[in-house]
């Protein structure tokens, strides 16, 4: 009998089925679909941290637009406390502690000053308003006379509807919170120059220990303040010089809220393009509403739209120069958005906010095209930039 010998399929020489026929794969739709899904869920993730950090911003807009506020005072006197520090009075020298604290009771007397003197001419105008309230629809409707009279009738009856007393009221209540605001940035500025000393040491440890990091991030930081201490600067010279000639122009008319209208011109002029137009047109409807003659009111609207246009147009810019380089259309877009969340404070903090977005945009690979977007020429700062390597200290 012959033994059957078993044949293992390791030890087959012949063909094996489906063996030598080239095995094609399937692609599997899982992937895809999961990056799909993925990308979804970050754009989901995104939208939804924009929504709830905008909601924040919103619901503390008090607190942090008089955080912002602090920051930019202590930015404007930092750089002056540390030159005065280091100061010598003979053998003597004066201590940090010291020149701090003279520096924050410089501050808040002169906030508190500034606050009385803006509160003071808002009460001013509030109260004078409410002499002329009455004849604010006759004057109004007056200036549409020649539409004829039944346009004049419509536009004074439509005037007289109007509840100026409720909004005299809702203005008075949103400036009296004007001195909190200055309570809550003293504070702030207090703590601020209370820390200063260890700024270096908190940032280089925030970034890990790494020096090369830290000393960028702080020529960062010196470029954001040097720029907005620069633009404020610049900012408050043109229209303290607009709030003084407008001033001069109201007390020629012999218009009885002269200073009050110096005043609220130098304030809305802090707003960027709009507010030189809003105070020029409050000035002139209170020209129309004490005088009440046209011809007048138009020569008066004529001079201070003089006045604001060359200061605006000319000896700004030319004053400014290269410091900014923010786009126009970007500074509207900057102004609506932060207007809308943060009211008239937003208005006023809009500027600075973006030059701080776009230099940290510039720094930031990702975030580069945001830079080039919200620059003039688009041509955000870089590493090259002389004013990046001024000390920050």
């Amino acid at each position: 009998m012959v033994p059957l010998a078993i044949v293992s399929p390791a030890n087959h020489s012949g063909p094996v089925p489906n063996r030598d026929r080239p095995v094609t794969q399937t692609p599997d739709p899982q992937p895809q679909d999961g990056g799909t899904r993925q990308h979804l869920q970050t754009g989901a993730l995104i939208i939804i941290a924009g929504a709830v950090l905008l909601f924040l911003l919103v619901q503390a807009r008090f607190l942090l637009t008089s955080l912002a506020v602090a920051i930019i005072v202590f930015s404007l006197t930092s750089d002056a406390i540390s030159y005065i520090s280091r100061l010598k009075i003979g053998p003597l020298r004066i201590p940090n502690w010291l020149a701090s604290l003279a520096a924050v009771v410089m501050i808040s007397t002169g906030l508190f000053m500034l606050s009385s003197l803006v509160l003071s001419q808002i009460n001013t105008v509030l109260s004078t308003t409410l002499v002329y309230s009455e004849r604010v629809p006759a004057a109004v409707a007056d200036l549409f006379a020649w539409m004829g009279p039944e346009v004049e009738t419509a536009i004074q009856n439509a005037m007289g509807s109007v509840d100026v007393s409720g909004y005299l009221r809702t203005v008075a209540g949103q400036a009296s919170g004007l001195m909190q605001a200055t309570v809550l940035v003293i504070l702030f500025v207090g703590f601020l120059f209370a820390e200063r000393l260890w700024f270096d040491v908190k940032l280089t440890s925030l970034l890990g220990g790494d020096a090369a990091r830290a000393n960028r991030a702080r020529r960062i930081i010196g470029t954001i303040m040097h720029r907005v201490n620069y633009y404020l600067l610049v900012k408050t010279v043109v229209s303290a010089i607009t709030g003084l000639m407008v001033y001069a122009v109201a007390y020629a008319f012999g218009l009885e809220l002269a200073i009050a209208i110096g005043v609220l011109t130098f304030v809305l002029n802090y707003i960027p393009n709009v507010g030189s137009i809003v105070a020029t047109v409050l000035a002139t409807f209170v020209t129309y509403v004490q005088i009440g003659e046209p011809g007048p009111t138009m020569v008066f609207f004529f001079v201070v739209g003089l006045i604001q246009f060359l200061n605006g147009n000319i000896i700004d810019p030319w004053l400014m120069g290269r410091a900014l380089r923010l786009s126009t259309f970007g500074i509207i877009v900057s102004l609506a958005f932060w207007g809308a969340v943060w009211g008239i404070a937003g208005m006023f903090l809009s500027v600075p906010i973006m030059v701080a977005v776009m230099i940290v945009s510039s720094h930031v690979q990702g975030l580069r095209p945001v830079a080039v977007l919200l620059s003039r020429e688009g041509l955000p700062d870089d590493d090259t930039s002389p004013s990046l390597h001024r000390p920050w200290k």
